[in-house]
Protein backbone atom coordinates (compact mmCIF):
# COMPACT_ATOMS: atom_id res chain seq x y z
CA UNK A 1 0.00 0.00 0.00
CA UNK A 2 1.54 3.36 -0.73
CA UNK A 3 2.08 6.01 1.45
CA UNK A 4 0.00 9.32 1.50
CA UNK A 5 0.25 12.46 2.82
CA UNK A 6 -2.39 14.76 3.97
CA UNK A 7 -0.96 17.82 4.69
CA UNK A 8 -3.81 20.03 5.61
CA UNK A 9 -4.73 18.11 7.86
CA UNK A 10 -1.56 15.96 8.74
CA UNK A 11 -3.63 12.54 9.20
CA UNK A 12 -1.59 9.84 7.91
CA UNK A 13 -3.55 6.88 6.29
CA UNK A 14 -3.76 3.17 7.50
CA UNK A 15 -0.91 1.11 5.92
CA UNK A 16 0.04 -2.47 6.23
CA UNK A 17 1.83 -3.35 9.61
CA UNK A 18 5.70 -2.89 9.12
CA UNK A 19 6.83 -5.70 11.84
CA UNK A 20 9.82 -4.51 13.80
CA UNK A 21 13.63 -6.46 13.35
CA UNK A 22 14.38 -7.66 16.41
CA UNK A 23 16.02 -6.35 18.73
CA UNK A 24 18.56 -9.27 19.83
CA UNK A 25 20.59 -10.47 17.09
CA UNK A 26 22.47 -14.06 17.36
CA UNK A 27 25.65 -13.88 19.12
CA UNK A 28 28.48 -14.78 17.46
CA UNK A 29 31.71 -14.59 15.98
CA UNK A 30 31.65 -10.68 15.58
CA UNK A 31 33.63 -7.94 14.48
CA UNK A 32 34.41 -4.04 14.57
CA UNK A 33 34.14 -1.77 11.46
CA UNK A 34 34.56 1.97 12.03
CA UNK A 35 32.38 3.32 9.55
CA UNK A 36 33.31 6.85 9.06
CA UNK A 37 34.58 9.82 10.04
CA UNK A 38 35.71 10.06 6.61
CA UNK A 39 33.16 7.85 4.98
CA UNK A 40 31.70 9.52 2.11
CA UNK A 41 28.05 8.31 3.11
CA UNK A 42 28.39 9.83 6.21
CA UNK A 43 28.00 13.67 4.63
CA UNK A 44 30.31 14.73 7.18
CA UNK A 45 32.58 14.15 10.23
CA UNK A 46 31.11 11.31 12.45
CA UNK A 47 31.99 8.16 13.38
CA UNK A 48 30.02 5.07 13.58
CA UNK A 49 31.80 1.97 15.37
CA UNK A 50 29.38 -1.10 14.63
CA UNK A 51 29.62 -4.44 16.02
CA UNK A 52 28.95 -7.39 13.17
CA UNK A 53 27.43 -10.54 13.34
CA UNK A 54 27.93 -11.05 9.23
CA UNK A 55 26.51 -7.85 7.85
CA UNK A 56 23.78 -7.46 10.37
CA UNK A 57 24.55 -4.57 13.00
CA UNK A 58 24.71 -6.11 16.29
CA UNK A 59 25.56 -2.84 18.13
CA UNK A 60 26.07 0.83 16.87
CA UNK A 61 27.67 3.19 18.95
CA UNK A 62 28.38 6.70 17.18
CA UNK A 63 31.25 9.43 18.06
CA UNK A 64 30.52 12.84 17.73
CA UNK A 65 33.13 15.88 18.24
CA UNK A 66 36.09 15.93 15.37
CA UNK A 67 35.24 19.57 14.47
CA UNK A 68 35.94 21.40 17.70
CA UNK A 69 34.17 24.32 16.70
CA UNK A 70 33.65 26.15 20.30
CA UNK A 71 30.25 27.92 19.01
CA UNK A 72 29.07 28.37 22.38
CA UNK A 73 31.86 29.26 23.95
CA UNK A 74 32.45 32.24 20.98
CA UNK A 75 29.00 33.53 22.03
CA UNK A 76 30.49 34.61 25.08
CA UNK A 77 33.16 36.72 23.64
CA UNK A 78 31.46 38.61 20.47
CA UNK A 79 28.44 41.00 20.60
CA UNK A 80 25.33 40.20 19.81
CA UNK A 81 25.65 41.40 16.10
CA UNK A 82 29.34 39.63 15.40
CA UNK A 83 28.30 35.90 16.22
CA UNK A 84 26.06 35.72 13.61
CA UNK A 85 29.31 34.98 11.52
CA UNK A 86 29.99 32.18 14.15
CA UNK A 87 26.15 30.67 14.01
CA UNK A 88 25.87 30.80 10.57
CA UNK A 89 28.14 28.10 10.30
CA UNK A 90 26.62 25.59 12.35
CA UNK A 91 23.60 23.78 10.16
CA UNK A 92 26.01 24.52 6.94
CA UNK A 93 23.26 23.39 4.68
CA UNK A 94 21.25 26.54 4.76
CA UNK A 95 23.25 28.76 7.15
CA UNK A 96 20.48 31.83 6.73
CA UNK A 97 17.93 29.96 8.70
CA UNK A 98 20.58 30.01 11.49
CA UNK A 99 21.01 33.70 11.30
CA UNK A 100 17.07 34.36 11.56
CA UNK A 101 17.19 32.13 14.61
CA UNK A 102 19.79 33.32 16.66
CA UNK A 103 18.56 37.42 16.00
CA UNK A 104 15.11 35.82 16.71
CA UNK A 105 16.07 35.35 20.44
CA UNK A 106 18.11 38.15 20.83
CA UNK A 107 15.16 40.42 19.94
CA UNK A 108 13.42 39.03 22.16
CA UNK A 109 15.78 39.44 24.78
CA UNK A 110 15.75 42.96 24.11
CA UNK A 111 11.70 42.75 23.64
CA UNK A 112 12.57 44.09 20.34
CA UNK A 113 9.42 44.09 18.04
CA UNK A 114 11.00 43.94 13.77
CA UNK A 115 9.02 45.65 11.08
CA UNK A 116 6.59 43.85 8.96
CA UNK A 117 8.95 44.65 6.09
CA UNK A 118 11.72 42.53 7.96
CA UNK A 119 9.15 40.12 9.17
CA UNK A 120 8.63 39.17 5.18
CA UNK A 121 11.63 39.22 4.25
CA UNK A 122 12.80 36.45 6.97
CA UNK A 123 9.86 34.48 6.73
CA UNK A 124 10.47 34.16 2.72
CA UNK A 125 14.26 33.20 3.52
CA UNK A 126 13.57 30.93 6.40
CA UNK A 127 11.61 28.68 3.51
CA UNK A 128 14.32 29.51 0.95
CA UNK A 129 16.84 27.96 3.45
CA UNK A 130 14.40 24.87 4.30
CA UNK A 131 14.07 24.41 0.75
CA UNK A 132 17.93 24.64 0.44
CA UNK A 133 18.37 21.95 3.08
CA UNK A 134 15.96 19.44 1.88
CA UNK A 135 17.41 19.61 -1.35
CA UNK A 136 20.39 18.10 -0.48
CA UNK A 137 18.84 15.79 1.97
CA UNK A 138 16.49 14.15 -0.48
CA UNK A 139 18.88 14.28 -3.28
CA UNK A 140 21.40 12.45 -1.14
CA UNK A 141 19.06 9.98 -0.25
CA UNK A 142 19.16 8.76 -3.85
CA UNK A 143 22.66 9.04 -3.70
CA UNK A 144 23.48 6.87 -1.00
CA UNK A 145 21.68 4.34 -2.86
CA UNK A 146 22.78 4.77 -5.62
CA UNK A 147 20.41 7.16 -7.61
CA UNK A 148 22.90 9.38 -8.71
CA UNK A 149 21.21 10.99 -11.78
CA UNK A 150 18.20 11.92 -8.89
CA UNK A 151 21.13 13.94 -7.15
CA UNK A 152 21.70 16.43 -9.66
CA UNK A 153 18.56 17.32 -9.99
CA UNK A 154 18.10 18.46 -7.01
CA UNK A 155 21.83 19.89 -6.49
CA UNK A 156 21.25 22.13 -9.35
CA UNK A 157 18.41 24.15 -8.37
CA UNK A 158 20.39 24.74 -4.69
CA UNK A 159 22.41 26.92 -6.68
CA UNK A 160 20.50 29.45 -7.62
CA UNK A 161 18.94 29.84 -3.60
CA UNK A 162 22.88 30.82 -3.52
CA UNK A 163 22.30 33.15 -5.87
CA UNK A 164 19.42 34.90 -4.34
CA UNK A 165 21.15 34.65 -0.62
CA UNK A 166 24.26 36.36 -3.09
CA UNK A 167 22.51 39.09 -4.31
CA UNK A 168 20.69 40.32 -1.00
CA UNK A 169 23.94 39.98 0.62
CA UNK A 170 26.73 40.12 -1.19
CA UNK A 171 28.15 36.72 0.47
CA UNK A 172 27.69 32.77 -0.94
CA UNK A 173 27.56 30.39 1.50
CA UNK A 174 27.54 32.20 4.60
CA UNK A 175 25.43 35.58 4.61
CA UNK A 176 24.89 36.75 7.81
CA UNK A 177 22.08 38.89 6.87
CA UNK A 178 20.58 39.26 9.65
CA UNK A 179 21.07 42.34 12.59
CA UNK A 180 19.63 42.96 15.95
CA UNK A 181 16.04 44.36 14.72
CA UNK A 182 16.70 43.77 11.31
CA UNK A 183 18.72 43.38 8.46
CA UNK A 184 22.29 43.70 7.19
CA UNK A 185 20.92 46.09 4.76
CA UNK A 186 18.08 46.64 2.20
CA UNK A 187 17.35 44.61 -1.07
CA UNK A 188 19.26 46.03 -3.73
CA UNK A 189 16.49 46.00 -6.11
CA UNK A 190 13.02 44.60 -4.77
CA UNK A 191 12.04 43.73 -8.41
CA UNK A 192 15.20 41.76 -9.21
CA UNK A 193 14.52 39.71 -5.95
CA UNK A 194 11.16 38.90 -6.68
CA UNK A 195 11.64 37.98 -10.23
CA UNK A 196 14.59 35.67 -8.78
CA UNK A 197 13.37 34.44 -6.06
CA UNK A 198 9.49 33.19 -8.32
CA UNK A 199 11.55 31.80 -11.17
CA UNK A 200 13.24 28.92 -8.66
CA UNK A 201 9.96 27.98 -7.15
CA UNK A 202 8.11 28.04 -10.95
CA UNK A 203 10.75 26.90 -12.40
CA UNK A 204 13.58 25.09 -11.04
CA UNK A 205 12.45 23.60 -8.29
CA UNK A 206 9.07 22.53 -9.09
CA UNK A 207 11.09 20.52 -12.52
CA UNK A 208 13.42 19.29 -10.08
CA UNK A 209 11.01 17.96 -7.42
CA UNK A 210 8.98 16.38 -10.53
CA UNK A 211 12.03 14.69 -12.34
CA UNK A 212 12.89 13.35 -9.02
CA UNK A 213 9.77 12.11 -8.05
CA UNK A 214 9.35 10.28 -11.64
CA UNK A 215 12.79 8.27 -10.98
CA UNK A 216 12.49 7.09 -7.42
CA UNK A 217 8.97 7.38 -6.29
CA UNK A 218 8.39 3.94 -8.03
CA UNK A 219 11.65 2.84 -8.25
CA UNK A 220 11.83 -0.69 -6.59
CA UNK A 221 15.30 -0.44 -5.30
CA UNK A 222 14.71 2.48 -3.74
CA UNK A 223 11.69 1.53 -2.46
CA UNK A 224 13.15 -1.73 -1.06
CA UNK A 225 15.49 0.29 0.36
CA UNK A 226 13.77 2.78 2.13
CA UNK A 227 10.43 1.18 3.33
CA UNK A 228 10.44 -0.85 6.74
CA UNK A 229 14.29 0.68 7.36
CA UNK A 230 15.19 2.50 10.56
CA UNK A 231 11.39 2.92 12.05
CA UNK A 232 10.92 5.44 14.72
CA UNK A 233 7.32 4.99 16.64
CA UNK A 234 5.57 8.19 17.54
CA UNK A 235 5.89 6.93 21.02
CA UNK A 236 9.19 7.01 20.64
CA UNK A 237 10.31 9.82 19.04
CA UNK A 238 8.35 11.87 21.46
CA UNK A 239 10.14 10.31 24.20
CA UNK A 240 13.53 11.12 22.47
CA UNK A 241 12.57 14.48 21.98
CA UNK A 242 13.19 14.13 18.29
CA UNK A 243 11.34 16.98 16.57
CA UNK A 244 11.46 17.98 12.28
CA UNK A 245 10.65 16.06 9.22
CA UNK A 246 11.73 12.96 11.82
CA UNK A 247 9.51 13.46 14.12
CA UNK A 248 6.40 14.74 11.62
CA UNK A 249 7.40 11.30 9.78
CA UNK A 250 6.09 9.27 13.17
CA UNK A 251 2.83 10.91 13.57
CA UNK A 252 4.27 13.38 15.91
CA UNK A 253 2.09 16.53 14.71
CA UNK A 254 4.05 19.10 15.79
CA UNK A 255 5.35 22.25 14.12
CA UNK A 256 7.09 25.80 15.42
CA UNK A 257 5.42 27.87 13.09
CA UNK A 258 2.28 26.73 14.42
CA UNK A 259 2.10 25.69 17.92
CA UNK A 260 4.49 28.57 18.52
CA UNK A 261 4.08 31.26 15.53
CA UNK A 262 6.11 34.17 14.99
CA UNK A 263 7.49 36.18 12.06
CA UNK A 264 4.81 35.75 9.48
CA UNK A 265 3.65 32.42 10.79
CA UNK A 266 1.50 34.48 13.12
CA UNK A 267 -1.65 36.61 13.02
CA UNK A 268 -1.60 40.22 12.98
CA UNK A 269 2.05 40.53 12.04
CA UNK A 270 2.10 43.55 10.30
CA UNK A 271 0.40 45.33 12.99
CA UNK A 272 -2.47 45.92 10.82
CA UNK A 273 -4.71 42.56 10.77
CA UNK A 274 -2.71 40.54 8.96
CA UNK A 275 -3.81 37.03 8.85
CA UNK A 276 -1.18 34.22 8.73
CA UNK A 277 0.39 32.43 6.04
CA UNK A 278 -1.53 29.73 5.53
CA UNK A 279 0.33 25.85 4.90
CA UNK A 280 0.01 22.69 5.63
CA UNK A 281 2.26 20.47 8.01
CA UNK A 282 3.29 16.98 6.33
CA UNK A 283 2.52 13.76 8.16
CA UNK A 284 3.25 10.59 8.17
CA UNK A 285 2.75 7.41 10.50
CA UNK A 286 4.78 4.79 9.23
CA UNK A 287 8.11 6.40 10.65
CA UNK A 288 10.82 5.14 8.30
CA UNK A 289 13.17 5.97 5.89
CA UNK A 290 10.74 6.25 3.36
CA UNK A 291 8.32 8.91 5.14
CA UNK A 292 10.97 10.58 6.20
CA UNK A 293 11.96 11.48 2.23
CA UNK A 294 8.05 12.08 1.69
CA UNK A 295 8.05 14.57 4.47
CA UNK A 296 10.85 16.35 3.04
CA UNK A 297 9.54 16.35 -0.24
CA UNK A 298 5.82 17.77 1.09
CA UNK A 299 7.50 20.08 3.23
CA UNK A 300 9.51 22.02 -0.21
CA UNK A 301 5.89 21.99 -1.70
CA UNK A 302 4.35 23.75 1.54
CA UNK A 303 7.03 26.37 1.53
CA UNK A 304 6.78 27.44 -2.11
CA UNK A 305 3.19 28.14 -0.74
CA UNK A 306 4.44 30.26 2.02
CA UNK A 307 6.43 32.03 -0.38
CA UNK A 308 4.10 32.63 -3.01
CA UNK A 309 1.76 34.57 -0.84
CA UNK A 310 4.44 37.19 0.29
CA UNK A 311 6.70 37.79 -2.40
CA UNK A 312 4.38 40.24 -4.25
CA UNK A 313 3.47 41.76 -0.89
CA UNK A 314 6.43 42.74 1.15
CA UNK A 315 5.35 45.45 3.16
CA UNK A 316 7.14 48.75 2.54
CA UNK A 317 8.49 51.17 5.07
CA UNK A 318 12.35 50.58 7.02
CA UNK A 319 13.92 47.14 6.86
CA UNK A 320 15.37 47.86 10.57
CA UNK A 321 13.40 48.44 13.89
CA UNK A 322 16.20 51.44 14.92
CA UNK A 323 16.15 53.35 11.00
CA UNK A 324 16.33 56.57 12.99
CA UNK A 325 18.45 55.96 15.97
CA UNK A 326 21.92 55.26 17.12
CA UNK A 327 21.68 51.48 17.54
CA UNK A 328 22.73 51.06 13.89
CA UNK A 329 25.29 51.54 11.89
CA UNK A 330 25.22 54.12 9.09
CA UNK A 331 25.29 54.51 5.65
CA UNK A 332 28.94 53.86 4.11
CA UNK A 333 28.12 57.54 2.73
CA UNK A 334 27.89 58.97 6.10
CA UNK A 335 30.79 57.39 7.61
CA UNK A 336 32.78 58.80 4.45
CA UNK A 337 31.08 61.59 4.13
CA UNK A 338 30.17 63.08 7.77
CA UNK A 339 31.77 63.52 11.04
CA UNK A 340 28.46 61.99 13.22
CA UNK A 341 28.31 59.52 10.84
CA UNK A 342 31.96 58.39 11.45
CA UNK A 343 31.77 59.06 15.68
CA UNK A 344 28.55 57.24 15.29
CA UNK A 345 30.10 54.01 13.00
CA UNK A 346 33.42 54.32 15.58
CA UNK A 347 31.28 54.27 18.69
CA UNK A 348 29.62 50.99 17.73
CA UNK A 349 31.81 49.36 16.21
CA UNK A 350 35.04 50.03 18.95
CA UNK A 351 32.95 50.83 21.79
CA UNK A 352 29.90 48.73 21.77
CA UNK A 353 27.79 51.72 22.80
CA UNK A 354 23.87 52.07 22.30
CA UNK A 355 23.57 48.19 23.35
CA UNK A 356 22.07 48.15 26.84
CA UNK A 357 19.99 44.27 27.02
CA UNK A 358 18.03 44.14 30.22
CA UNK A 359 19.51 41.31 32.87
CA UNK A 360 17.83 38.40 31.95
CA UNK A 361 17.51 35.57 30.31
CA UNK A 362 15.53 34.17 27.40
CA UNK A 363 15.41 30.89 24.80
CA UNK A 364 14.23 31.68 21.25
CA UNK A 365 13.60 29.10 18.59
CA UNK A 366 12.93 28.62 14.68
CA UNK A 367 11.39 25.89 13.31
CA UNK A 368 14.39 24.76 11.27
CA UNK A 369 14.96 22.08 8.15
CA UNK A 370 15.75 19.60 10.79
CA UNK A 371 13.48 20.46 14.06
CA UNK A 372 13.32 22.69 16.27
CA UNK A 373 17.17 25.14 16.13
CA UNK A 374 16.67 27.11 19.11
CA UNK A 375 19.14 29.72 21.33
CA UNK A 376 18.90 29.63 25.23
CA UNK A 377 20.48 33.54 26.31
CA UNK A 378 21.91 34.51 29.74
CA UNK A 379 22.32 38.75 29.61
CA UNK A 380 24.13 39.99 32.47
CA UNK A 381 23.47 43.83 31.28
CA UNK A 382 26.82 43.72 29.06
CA UNK A 383 26.98 44.18 25.00
CA UNK A 384 27.32 40.84 24.65
CA UNK A 385 25.62 37.07 26.63
CA UNK A 386 27.35 36.16 29.40
CA UNK A 387 25.99 32.80 28.49
CA UNK A 388 24.70 30.99 24.69
CA UNK A 389 23.39 27.62 24.59
CA UNK A 390 22.36 26.16 21.57
CA UNK A 391 19.26 23.59 20.70
CA UNK A 392 20.75 22.09 17.57
CA UNK A 393 18.15 19.77 15.82
CA UNK A 394 20.79 17.49 14.83
CA UNK A 395 22.59 17.01 18.08
CA UNK A 396 18.85 15.63 19.78
CA UNK A 397 17.65 13.72 16.59
CA UNK A 398 20.97 11.97 16.10
CA UNK A 399 20.69 10.31 19.66
CA UNK A 400 18.25 7.83 18.28
CA UNK A 401 20.95 6.69 15.32
CA UNK A 402 22.02 3.72 17.64
CA UNK A 403 18.46 2.50 18.06
CA UNK A 404 17.47 2.75 14.33
CA UNK A 405 20.85 0.69 12.73
CA UNK A 406 20.66 -2.16 15.32
CA UNK A 407 19.29 -5.26 13.58
CA UNK A 408 19.35 -3.81 10.15
CA UNK A 409 22.09 -4.94 7.57
CA UNK A 410 25.43 -2.99 7.16
CA UNK A 411 24.34 -1.50 3.85
CA UNK A 412 21.07 0.40 5.53
CA UNK A 413 23.36 2.33 7.72
CA UNK A 414 23.73 4.89 4.54
CA UNK A 415 19.74 5.18 3.96
CA UNK A 416 19.00 5.94 7.73
CA UNK A 417 21.86 8.09 8.98
CA UNK A 418 20.85 10.03 5.34
CA UNK A 419 17.13 10.28 6.24
CA UNK A 420 17.96 11.74 10.12
CA UNK A 421 20.36 13.96 7.80
CA UNK A 422 22.66 14.98 10.63
CA UNK A 423 24.94 18.26 9.93
CA UNK A 424 28.60 17.73 12.28
CA UNK A 425 28.64 21.57 13.13
CA UNK A 426 25.81 21.03 15.31
CA UNK A 427 27.03 18.41 17.23
CA UNK A 428 29.97 19.64 18.39
CA UNK A 429 29.43 22.34 21.52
Amino acid sequence: MPYTLKPDDGLGVDAESIEYLSEHVDTGDRWVLNFGPQHPATHTTLRLVLELDGERIARCTPHIGYLHSGFEKLGEHLDFNQYVTIVSRMDYLSPIHNDITWHLAVEKLFGIDITPRCKAVRTILNELARIQNHLLCVGAAGLDLGAFTAFLYLFNPREKIYDIIEYLSGQRFHPDYTRVGGMMQEIPDEEVFKRMVKDFIHRDLSQAIKDTLDLVERNRIFIDRTRGIGILTKAEAMAWSISGPMARASGVRRDLRKDSPYLCYADNWDGQGAEAVKFGVPVCEEGDCYARFLVRVEEMRQSVKIIDQLIDSIPKGPMDAFADSKMVKPAKSDVYGSIEGLIQHFELIMTNRGWTPPTAECYGANEGPNGEQGFYIVSDGGPRAWRVKTRPACFINYQVMQKLTEGHMLADVPAVLGSINVVAAELDR
